[in-house]
């Protein structure tokens, strides 16, 4: 009927069907619910244990309700079902077909099978994008950083001993993020942008640092992988997707709490995080500080919360009026459900005395007098009881076609082939893949990988798992598209640098370009690049300015925004010929063309490094006018950053 049912039962399919529909008024009256809970919890770590159970209840919610309609399925079989002698077994009785036409109950059953194969699609689609995200981040965590400086690292053990953390982790330094991160499950990794430790005061930096290692202490990346698991299977339901970032606005809050309970400074923390956020260059970042979660999380660090008692009190009379709603949507899909089944008429009851020659008039072959000829009861011989060599007369005269003078011959026996068909199983051994699960197995032939591709994979030198041969199919990578990509690239690619290259849609006409451009590329690197959108164009027009990029700085320089209108304005502005790094730390800095005429219109011949270093300490023109209007003369730069430093130009408190 549909591509499923090759591998699930009818029966098995519209009972999942049956439980997503029900789940449509069960989430809606579990996320009221929460609503209404969460509106009286007053800290941030009780109401993420509130939302994280809920999103546990919404998992189990469709799993009992299909266990409960099937348990209603199986207690609606009828007794005739029961063991009986053969002589009563319904299956020797004529079988009576149902009312409606075979057509018209397969077609009433479609609409139920297009939407588990609805529900199936987009849970693969979106299976797809979060396999593609934790492939992303288990490369960034394998990836050789650079180690923190030592003072840096005496304050992140510092830290780890303070909050009890026993686990082994790496401190890193990178130019290629923008905000302090956690790469990694079992080996978590800490990245720290190279403006965070050049840009933050030691306070602020602690505060960032306790943040990320309350991630790692609290083990919030498991429960992420759950949350997005729960997201997938149920993506269909807006509340699942309202709870999710509840869940994840709540997290960022017991953070926030056990970074300032460790440093005991709100306002130094606040501080860090709007510093932060304005070294960010992304427009998404940009678009996030009008109205972002970072806003209202300065607040409440801040002590300024926007909630009252009269908010709260709106808070719950919505949730009420949710869960309510959503009950009686419940109350009224389960009552048209059971008036449904109600009206569906059961299949009438053979009389239990009819003489077995009249239920099927087909001449059947003979069979021994002890024996039991049994068929499927779907089929169109019924089963017949054991023959007797002496029949009846009733039997004799029972009505079956008229007599022939030409014997009834018996039917031809199929032909036997030479050799019978080799299982699935058999033929991926002959691969040599063996051993495999049922799971394994099962997704397996879910994803069509044959023996012959197997093979083909293993003449090329790649020795996949299954689970590389899953990811390999699903991704469309074939033998052609293996030897183009070695052909081109001249290396001896394995499966997971595969992947990742046709994840990010790297072609050997891609790689050709970035080839002939001078760039020496290795798998991580053209990945990245594709990654970054890293094209031809843009590095032939940074080769037109001179600049000699490798991968690395032209990956470095996509990443925080560094166009060539910018470098041709900033090296018009310092009269300098710049360099990738500093074009760089530049673009990380904020130091634009704008802000270093600014600084030569104050009188301050600066270069690059000097213009850093302003903007690094924050030396703005409007802080120079106030020096000077104290009556500071000659002042250099260096005195500005000290008089900046020491605070003797701040407002008192």
């Amino acid at each position: 009927m549909t591509l499923l049912t090759d591998w699930v039962s009818p029966a098995v399919l519209r009972t999942l069907a049956l439980s997503l529909l029900h789940f449509l008024w069960q989430g809606a009256a579990l996320a009221a619910l929460a609503y209404v809970v969460l509106a009286f919890c007053r800290t941030a770590s009780a109401r993420y244990a509130i939302a994280v159970a809920a999103m546990v209840a919404m998992l189990l919610s469709p799993v009992a309700t299909f266990f409960v309609i099937r348990a209603q399925g199986n207690a609606s079989v009828p007794a005739t079902a029961q063991i009986l002698p053969p002589e009563k077994h319904p299956a020797f009785l004529p079988a009576k077909t149902s009312s409606l036409p075979p057509l018209q109950r397969e077609s009433s059953a479609l609409p139920l099978m297009f939407l588990v194969e609805a529900w199936f699609a987009g849970v693969v689609l979106l299976s797809l994008r979060s396999i593609g995200g934790f492939v992303q981040i288990e490369r960034l965590r394998r990836r050789r950083f650079a180690c923190v400086p030592d003072d840096i690292l005496e304050l992140c053990l510092d830290l780890q001993d303070r909050m009890r953390i026993n686990r082994v982790i790496r401190y890193c330094q990178s130019i290629h993020v923008e905000v302090p991160l956690v790469a990694g499950w079992i080996r978590p990794v800490v990245l720290l942008p190279v403006s965070a430790i050049t840009g933050l005061t030691h306070a602020q930096l602690e505060a960032v640092i306790a943040h990320e290692l309350a991630h790692i202490r609290r083990y919030d990346a498991f429960v992420n992988v759950f949350q997005v698991a729960v997201e997938t299977l149920l993506f269909y339901h807006p509340a699942v997707w309202w709870l999710g970032k509840r869940i994840r606005t709540e997290r960022e809050h017991c953070c926030d709490d056990a970074a300032v309970a460790v440093c005991g400074s709100p306002v130094a923390y606040a501080r860090a995080l709007a510093q932060l956020a304005e070294t960010r260059q992304s427009p998404q970042m940009a678009m996030a500080l009008d109205g972002s979660p970072l806003v209202a999380r300065v607040a409440r660090l801040l002590g300024s919360s926007r909630s009252s008692e009269s908010f709260r009190t709106a808070n719950l009379s919505i949730g009420v009026l949710c869960l309510s709603a959503a009950l009686l949507a419940g109350t009224a899909f389960v009552g048209g459900f059971h008036i449904l089944r109600a009206q569906t008429p059961p299949p009438a009851p053979a009389a239990p005395n009819t003489p077995i020659a009249t239920a099927r008039p087909v001449v059947a072959p003979a069979a021994p007098s002890d024996a039991i000829v049994i068929r499927p009861t779907g089929s169109a011989l019924a089963p017949t009881a054991p023959a007797t060599p002496n029949p009846a007369p009733e039997r004799a005269t029972a009505p079956m076609a008229a007599p022939s003078a030409a014997p009834v011959a018996a039917p031809a026996p199929a032909p036997q082939a030479d050799q019978p068909k080799q299982s699935y199983i058999d033929s991926l051994s002959s691969a040599g893949l063996t051993n495999l699960t049922v799971d394994e197995l099962i997704s397996l032939k879910i994803q069509g990988v044959t023996a012959d591709y197997v093979k083909s994979m293993k003449e090329l030198g790649i020795k996949p798992d299954p689970e590389e041969l899953i990811a390999l199919k699903i991704q469309g990578i074939t033998p052609d598209y293996v030897k183009q990509m070695r052909s081109i690239t001249g290396q001896n690619l394995d499966a997971d640098s595969l992947i990742g290259m046709k994840i990010q849609g790297v072609t050997p006409e891609y790689y050709r370009q970035m080839h002939d451009l001078g760039l020496q590329l290795d798998a991580d690197n053209i990945i990245g690049m594709k990654i970054q959108g890293v094209t031809p164009e843009y590095v032939k027009e940074m080769r037109d300015l001179g600049l000699k990029l490798d991968s690395d700085e032209v990956v470095g320089m996509k990443i925080q925004g560094v166009t060539p209108q910018y470098v041709k304005e900033m090296r018009a502005a310092t009269g300098e010929n710049l360099d990738a790094d500093t074009l760089m730390g530049m673009k990380i800095q904020g130091v634009t063309p704008a802000y270093i005429k600014e600084l030569q219109s104050a009188g301050f011949k600066v270069d690059a490094e000097d213009a850093i270093a302003a903007k690094i300490q924050g030396i703005t023109p409007e802080f120079i006018a106030r020096a000077r209007s104290h009556g500071f003369k000659d002042l250099t730069l260096d005195k500005l950053i000290a008089l900046k430093h020491s605070g003797v130009l701040d407002a008192e408190q």
